[in-house]
């Protein structure tokens, strides 16, 4: 655990480990559990390590007594946690912890999109007057259908939300035992192509896996209808994001919000940074001053767990 975290969860710390004689390490010293919090990460991206992360991922790597790692993260794809599982060192994530925040950014994309607003602001940059009574007028959502591919807690929040917004809800899941059987249409990854000629609305909130990378690659834009649009709050992996950008300066979509992207952070030559019809933001759409403390509640949680010998929460199979 950083000195941050242990400091602000001190006295639920020693509640959740009981009797249980243990001590707070540092960084550089064996450890049997690690707590990598949001503090750790920082500004670090999978791609791009900064220093005082790439110390903590190094602590892991050498601590030859680790067993159980908590992420803060809903994923565990950065590589270091690969590594880790490679060795048996058991992996959590905080799946669910942000997963509300992530559903309030996904639907202000969908309706920012929905509404032209890109249009609109780059018309208030140009100080011009553009109703868009005059550039052709925004379709009702009500009556479109939204295909959301992961049905965990993003996906059937924004579910919910689209469904109470008149759209015909289809997801797109990796089991039928993830959750509880939809009342809508539900399909697996494998058959995403059969429902994408419907769909209006792509909304990307699944993990990253070997079923999902690549998964809305050239072929499946092109399946698309006209006019369609493309929400990702998942992982940029998950799209081919050079067919992403052809599909987009061609008119194949109308449209897209991105919160993520094959390599982040997002370098500055990428054409998605100045497409009209693009929405960028740098990985964010969870982030809130809420997260932190449901983070350390779903570890503490966990921690009772390990010391009564229980099955963990979050296990990245």
């Amino acid at each position: 655990m950083s000195a941050q975290a242990v400091a602000q969860a001190a006295s639920d710390l020693g509640a959740a480990l009981g009797e249980r004689t243990h001590v707070l390490v540092s960084p550089g010293d064996d450890a049997d559990i690690a707590f990598v919090s949001r503090d750790v990460t920082g500004l670090s991206t999978k791609h791009e390590v900064l220093p005082h992360t790439q110390a903590f991922h190094d602590a892991m790597r050498n601590a030859p007594s680790l067993r159980w790692v908590h992420a803060h993260s809903a994923g565990a794809d950065r590589p270091v946690y690969g590594e880790l599982r490679a060795r048996g060192v058991e992996v959590t994530t905080s799946s669910g912890a942000n997963a509300g925040v992530v559903v309030q950014t996904a639907l202000a994309g969908v309706l920012m999109l929905a509404r032209q607003f890109p249009q609109l602001m780059a018309a208030q940059r140009a100080h011009a007057w553009s109703p868009l009574v005059g550039s052709g007028l925004p379709r009702d959502l009500a009556g479109q259908t939204a295909v959301i591919v992961g049905w965990g807690p993003i996906g059937q929040g924004l579910g919910a939300l689209l469904a109470a917004l008149g759209l015909r809800v289809v997801s797109v899941r990796g089991s039928e035992a993830a959750a509880a059987a939809p009342a809508h249409e539900s399909f697996s990854y494998e058959q995403l192509h059969t429902v994408l000629p419907r769909a209006d609305w792509l909304l990307l909130a699944c993990p990253l896996s070997e079923r999902t990378r690549g998964l809305v690659d050239a072929a499946a834009l092109a399946l698309m209808p006209a006019g369609a649009r493309l929400v990702n709050v998942s992982r940029g992996e998950v799209v081919d994001e050079a067919a992403l950008v052809d599909a987009l300066r061609n008119g194949a979509l109308s449209g897209s919000y991105l919160d993520v992207f094959a390599h982040e952070p997002l370098p500055a030559g990428s054409p998605l940074w100045n497409l009209p019809n693009v929405i960028v933001t740098p990985h964010t759409a969870g982030h809130s001053d809420g997260n932190e403390a449901r983070v350390a509640t779903m570890f503490l949680d966990n921690l009772r767990r390990w010391v009564r010998g229980e099955q963990l929460l979050n296990r990245v199979a």
